[in-house]
């Protein structure tokens, strides 16, 4: 089968062809990126990409109808910040839901459901917004206006670039004027694309770069060295039928590479992968001289180094490369300006990594120096919420042992005792002892990892108000502590030997040391709470909410430790156990919902939340973490899913549960007060009779009641908290794992 009559044929690129769009291409896309230095001498990067895709055909002319696209991202090397962009097209809610349809979408079917409910209404969650205006593509001449966001090619050759972010008053107009002529990537020109088609892929490695960039300070004049991309293709009479077996086709990753060196050469490499395992598929380097003459390499190596976590999405980046093309002798490092480079959208599933690095390396014996854009796509996915709170969990005890080091330094230590202003303080201290006495039952404990929805709350709650996460990451670690510290003093007041899968605090160390170290604990965080850029009005707001929590869950430890068994004697007596589960729900609602909903609340109020919502995502949290409990009861005596917990324990221990007091209103009167007479002996040694109470729990209905209750208890606070919020990602998120919460384990 031969090539579509539009591409190019051999010899020379003739840009005034084939800079236009393509009839026969599905998917085609222009891309630039640059690297500039303003008049004030700030450094800036910046990549657009302006992409259109065939999705059907007119039903009368039977000619091809495209969606669009448009995203950009400015790198601000100087100031270490990333300002993304991405707008899609109208028709994407109809796009979403067909690929849901077709199985392309999370393998987690919370998150699809989420996503649903959003795309359903017309919407799309942000960053991605909807173009406003209209989109123009022209035909005749390469001019393209996506709702304001334009790229066209000039009169004298050259190509404009025009971008605006209103929001925020960021973008730029910039001129891109080629100094090379274009090379044709792969053999020839033709490349497969990340899903197997064939594409044709040309691009201008060099152009001088002029105009202005617009930051936070307003315009400035900038100029610099770009880069121009044009690749189209893909298989348009054999599209519908992709499009049906869209859920079988393999899943592709990639690495891409655009370096600029300083001596006048340029290497445009890639490299694709499986998604699921990473295996490599293809890879290919092509080098272009400062003459413009080029070689192409199938042996080159293109290998991640240091690493990076996102703490929006929990993806893993790397943020080093090593580029080697062994017959060029080439060997270079390219490393990321800074580390928060991601770029977060729909169009990838959630999110990809692309942005400005330097170089550094050896070109046969000469030192080279340059810059490049990376960009890395489809390695990264969280498939499941169960992946991606097992990847906050893991970030969450990197957190807690910034903050609690094992080994730690003198200034380490005396910020944990003091501060720098009471150095003193430290006078006579053995640090090791320290750390054996205070740190390490603390640790003990964090670093084996736990239930980390607490820790993502304040973070998620910040973002899905309109406010950035990233600066407040170290907060990942302030909700642990909280936890842990109240684990430690819970165990010692319950004489538990078992937590988190290995010995109590106070079996390995001791009563008096766990109590002190757990204790110690919640003051640690106020390290945390001091440490960021917040107003001091805003500061007292948050002690005031952080220790409204405290003062619940004590509140609630007292009425848990002294017990509800006169009441139960009375509801087992007369079948009245209002008053019984409501006494319950008090002591969850204190010890598990109550620190929930302050979380959320502290990380909306710093995401710059109005009143209102900062009151409804508490409230959502307070009602997830009533139901967690609610289902952690359910889940007790039927048993937990690779938990590390027995089977019926809290009816070993003789704990009187939400099941417990649902069963007194629905047993007849011998059964209740066999049940009171079962968890009076706390028959932790006896199976046999904890799978009868189990069993008597199960039949009367208590336990579905018990679901059903929580099930209410988190739909109801949604439906208050989701008309105050706009659609984005982190409301995905949080509508996701709302069900998360009531249908994990099984």
């Amino acid at each position: 089968m031969g090539f579509p009559t539009d591409w190019p044929g051999a010899g020379a690129i003739d840009l005034a062809v084939h800079d236009l769009p393509h009839r026969s291409a599905t998917t085609e896309w222009w891309y630039v990126n640059t690297h500039l230095q303003t008049a004030g001498g700030r450094d800036v990067s910046l990549f657009a990409a302006f992409f259109r895709m065939v999705i059907g055909k007119d039903a009368k002319t039977h000619q091809p109808t495209y969606a669009h696209a448009a995203t950009w991202a400015i790198s601000d090397a100087s100031g270490k910040a990333y300002h993304s962009v991405s707008r899609i097209d109208r028709a994407a809610p109809a796009i979403g839901l067909e690929r849901l349809k077709n199985g392309r979408g999370s393998q987690d079917s919370r998150l699809n459901r989420a996503m649903r409910e959003i795309l359903e209404r017309g919407g799309v969650p942000l960053p991605d917004r909807l173009f406003e205006g209209e989109v123009f593509v022209d035909e005749r001449r390469l001019e393209l206006d996506f709702a304001g966001s334009r790229f066209h090619k000039n009169d004298d050759g050259s190509y404009g670039l025009s971008l605006h972010d209103a929001r925020v008053n960021v973008g730029c107009d910039l001129t891109f004027h080629p100094e090379k002529a274009p090379v044709r990537h792969g053999d020839g020109g033709i490349v497969k694309s990340h899903s197997g088609e064939e594409m044709f892929y040309y691009f201008i490695p060099r152009c001088k770069v002029t105009g202005t960039v617009r930051l936070e300070a307003g315009d400035a004049d900038a100029s610099g060295v770009g880069w121009y991309d044009h690749e189209f293709g893909g298989d348009f009479a054999g599209k519908e039928a992709k499009d049906a077996q869209s859920a079988d086709l393999p899943e592709t990753a990639w690495n891409w590479v655009a370096v600029q060196l300083d001596d006048g050469r340029e290497i445009s490499a890639y490299s694709l992968h499986e998604a699921a395992d990473g295996a490599l598929r293809a890879r290919w380097a092509l080098l272009i001289e400062a003459d413009g003459t080029t070689r192409g390499f199938e042996d080159c190596l293109l290998e991640p180094l240091d690493w990076w976590r996102s703490t929006r999405t929990f993806h893993d980046y790397p943020t080093a490369w090593r580029l080697a093309i062994p017959q060029a002798e080439l060997d270079l490092r390219l490393s990321a300006t800074f580390a928060d480079q991601e770029f977060i959208s729909l169009l990838s599933d959630p999110a990809f990594w692309e942005g400005r690095c330097e170089v550094g390396g050896i070109a046969g014996k000469r030192a080279v120096t340059g810059r490049a854009y990376v960009e890395r796509s489809g390695f990264e996915m969280v498939r499941t919420l169960d992946e991606f709170f097992g990847a906050v969990g893991e970030v969450v005890r990197d957190s807690v042992a910034k903050v609690l080091p094992l080994a730690p330094t003198f200034a380490e230590a005396r910020d944990l005792v003091a501060s720098p202003e009471r150095a003193h303080y430290m006078d006579g201290i053995d640090i090791d002892q320290l750390s054996r006495t205070l740190i390490k039952p603390i640790r003990e404990i964090a670093d084996r990892g736990g239930k980390s929805w607490r820790s993502y709350a304040a973070l998620a709650c910040c973002d899905v108000v309109g406010g950035d996460s990233r600066k407040y990451s170290n907060w990942l670690a302030l909700p642990e502590l909280m936890h842990v510290g109240s684990l430690i003093v819970d165990d010692v007041q319950d004489r538990a030997v078992v937590r988190r899968g290995g010995p109590t605090a106070h079996v390995i160390y001791g009563e008096p040391l766990a109590i002190n170290a757990g204790t110690a604990a919640y003051f640690i965080t106020h390290k945390l709470l001091k440490g960021n850029d917040v107003s001091p009005a805003k500061k007292l707001m948050l002690y005031d909410l952080y220790f409204e929590a405290l003062r619940a869950g004590h509140a609630g430890q007292a009425l848990d430790l002294d017990g509800l068994s006169a009441l139960m004697t009375e509801a087992a007596a007369s079948g009245d156990a209002k008053l019984l589960e409501k006494r319950v729900l008090a002591t969850h609602r204190l010890k598990t919902a109550a620190p929930a909903g302050t979380l959320a609340r502290m990380g909306a109020l710093v995401g710059g939340g109005t009143d209102a919502q900062v009151e409804a995502v508490g409230r959502f949290f307070e009602a997830l973490g009533l139901a967690f409990q609610l289902i952690d009861d359910v889940l007790n005596l039927r048993g937990f899913k690779g938990d590390l917990k027995a089977f019926g324990e809290d009816i070993g221990n003789g704990t009187i549960t939400v099941p417990v007091a649902k069963a007194m209103a629905r047993l007849p009167l011998a059964e209740r007060e066999w049940l009171r007479r079962v968890l009076l002996s706390k028959p932790k040694d006896d199976p046999k009779l904890i799978a009868q109470a189990v069993d008597a729990l199960e039949r009367c209905g208590a336990l579905g009641a018990c679901v059903d209750d929580a099930r209410d208890l988190v739909e109801a606070a949604w439906r208050e908290a989701e008309p105050l919020l706009d659609d984005s990602m982190p409301k995905v998120m949080l509508r996701a794992f709302g069900w998360y919460v009531l249908e994990r384990h099984y």
